[in-house]
């Protein structure tokens, strides 16, 4: 389970390419690369494997077009620039893979997207539906309507939703770097290759090294949290560089090319994967020492009589993040109650809720069937 033989049996993959790569280090978009990569995706749709795109590089192409050094801070130049930069990528992106007779879409996604969990049934409905019909979806993050509170933060991450969003087997994060080493090897001549390891292995995070260019966003930190975030439904990852040849053709025969980071099992069902993924939350509750070790050993669900604090704004079927008597977070879920009505019922046990509330809706605050563990 161990060896990237493992991957020859993926149909479905979500192939993730960085700005470094797309834009040749922020020169404006590699053509060259775009035209390579394309011909590796037609290559695997003759034999049957299904590729989803997620590609970084409408800022970086806006940068270029705009004459700008430097990735700007402001959100709304950072808007202004994706939305320049984006005619370009698709346009390329487009010409490229419609040489081999390929069909393409852009998808444009924000975190609201898939916080929802209506609108991330309708986005995963949407995609399966390109794939039916034999086109390839280009996906990436909406910098154009994109606010601090929605953005994903980096399309390593994106990569990691989207696997589990379409039911993906492989994750590829294709990188300016040959793969994970033990340190940075642009610093540490000592590093040593990573060749193959657990995606839940979390030795790996101390080994990750920070943002690689001022074009990326991500980093190789980013990159281990989206193999653990993708292994959560059984999805390997592999880390590679997007410089080789065929990368994507040779790592799905099993060739072993750059890092496989392997999930050993699927640890989460879809709907918990769902709460897993959701990168911000509406509010908070914190638990009592009996609440927390229920949760966490007891597989049992969460009742108000253990909540001791409640924080933020929330509405029922919301999802809310439970922390410890420390602020750590244990676990995350779909609330049976507001935040109003929470902080009323609080430390109260569930046969008081309706005298509390006049009402009843559930016994539980969080059913077990809604909760999924994270610590």
């Amino acid at each position: 389970m161990s060896s990237f033989e493992i991957l020859k049996p993926a149909r479905r993959v979500v192939a993730k390419v960085g700005s470094a790569l797309v834009t040749n280090g922020g020169a404006g978009i590699d053509r060259s690369a775009i035209a390579r990569w394309a011909t590796d995706v037609a290559a695997l749709r003759q034999r049957g494997v299904e590729v989803v795109f997620v590609s970084s590089g409408a800022v970086a192409e806006g940068m270029a077009r705009l004459g700008w050094k430097e990735r700007p801070k402001a959100i709304s130049e950072l808007q202004a620039a994706a939305a320049v930069g984006q005619m370009g990528l698709v346009n390329v992106y487009e010409q490229a893979f419609g040489a081999h007779g390929l069909r393409t879409a852009q998808v444009l996604l924000t975190h609201e997207d898939l916080a929802d969990r209506k609108r991330y049934l309708n986005a995963r409905s949407t995609l399966l539906a390109l794939l039916k019909h034999n086109v390839i979806p280009i996906i990436n993050e909406n910098d154009t309507v994109t606010t601090d509170e929605i953005k994903f933060g980096d399309n390593d991450t994106l990569g990691a939703l989207v696997a589990n969003l379409v039911d993906a087997q492989a994750l590829v994060l294709l990188t300016d770097q040959r793969g994970l080493y033990t340190a940075d090897p642009r610093r540490d001549p000592t590093a040593q290759f990573v060749s193959v390891g657990r995606a839940d292995d979390v030795q790996y995070e101390a080994m990750a090294g920070g943002t690689g260019t001022g074009i990326s966003r991500g980093g190789m930190l980013t990159k281990i949290l989206a193999a653990r975030r993708a292994s959560n439904t059984g999805i390997h990852t592999v880390i590679a560089s997007g410089h080789e040849q065929n990368v994507l053709q040779r790592v799905l025969s099993g060739e072993a090319i750059g890092t496989l980071l392997y999930a050993p099992e699927a640890s989460l069902a879809k709907r918990k994967s769902w709460l897993a993924d959701l990168l911000q939350m509406r509010g908070r509750v914190t638990l009592d020492a009996g609440a927390s070790k229920a949760l966490l050993h007891g597989g049992k669900s969460l009742l108000p009589i253990g909540v001791t604090a409640v924080s933020g704004e929330f509405e029922r079927g919301e999802v809310i993040v439970c922390l410890d008597e420390h602020g750590r977070e244990l676990a995350r879920g779909l609330a049976n109650y507001s935040s109003s009505e929470t902080l009323r019922i609080m430390r109260k046990p569930s046969t008081e809720i309706e005298a509390v509330l006049g009402y009843v809706d559930e016994d539980e605050l969080i059913h077990r069937d809604n909760l999924v563990v994270t610590a």
